[in-house]
């Protein structure tokens, strides 16, 4: 494929494997059977259905997979819809990627990780924390807190259960909005979890989920005694045409798509109250 992140390129839909009662995740490669592009941690991709319409996904797979990108995509629209339709052999359009992504290799080098998401906010983050694994020896512990409505709604509760909860210094803690017959882990939300958690202020946070999950982390990540340096989330529900000329994601100086859609928390003080 051409590495042109402005011109959609054909692509495969070769493998498809479901999450949830409405998340799915795509394997995609090039019609060459290669990769169609690399990409960093925390980018994103357009993806369109010629006849049907276009939508911007985050790249849930990390750059380390030599072969292929992945995309978990929640049914939500008319594009998501179609998608979760298709069988593997499918052809789509692909184009990016797009964004600054996670800075996995310079401000995260060293540290000890904290990620922090819920419901369909783990799809960003499960490309970064599979890097971060890929290699380990550069980063110090991982701690993930993931939340979701109910236990079915987890994504990637199978990689998560059998792979990332087992390995040395990686600390799982996964929580429910509400109890369930079958679930014996904690109940409650991801905000409050947090908290109760208490973690050490050392620690690097990355997180992405609903804006009010975010909202309420936030408030009680800085209670706890985290700076804004320390914080990063990540904007992409807020681009559309991924090229900086539709205009949506604009907020005051910045477009979310060239100039994000990660941004840690001391930069978007500097942004209008739009989010």
């Amino acid at each position: 494929m051409r590495h042109d992140p402005l011109i959609p390129d054909l692509a495969v839909v070769t493998e498809i494997r479901t999450d949830t009662p409405d998340v799915k995740t795509f394997r995609v490669a090039g019609l060459d059977g290669k990769k169609p592009f690399v990409h960093i941690p925390g980018q994103c991709a357009m993806l369109s259905v010629p006849g049907v319409g276009e939508a911007l996904f985050s790249i849930t797979s990390s750059p380390t997979e030599p072969d292929f990108l992945e995309f978990s995509i929640k049914k939500c629209g008319c594009v998501t819809a179609w998608l979760h339709e298709i069988q593997p052999g499918q052809q789509i359009t692909l184009r990016g990627p797009y964004g600054n992504g996670f800075p996995v290799d310079t401000a995260f080098a060293g540290k000890d990780l904290l990620f922090i998401a819920g419901g369909i906010g783990l799809a960003p983050l499960r490309s970064v924390i599979n890097y971060v694994r890929c290699y380990r020896q550069r980063y110090g512990t991982v701690d993930i807190v993931y939340g979701a409505r109910s236990k079915e709604d987890l994504v990637d509760s199978e990689e998560i259960l059998t792979r990332w909860s087992r390995e040395p210094g990686i600390n799982v803690h996964l929580t429910i909005d509400r109890p369930q017959p079958d679930w014996a882990g904690h109940v409650g939300f991801v905000p409050d979890y947090v908290k109760e958690l208490g973690f050490d202020t050392g620690k690097t946070v990355v997180m992405c989920g609903p804006p009010v999950m975010i909202k309420f982390t936030l408030a009680g990540l800085l209670s706890l005694g985290f700076s804004k340096e320390q914080i990063y989330t990540t904007f992409e529900l807020k681009m559309k045409c991924a090229l900086g000329k539709c205009g949506r994601c604009n907020i005051g100086d910045k477009y979310v798509c060239k100039d994000g859609p990660v941004f840690r928390l001391d930069q978007m003080d500097t942004l209008p109250d739009e989010y």
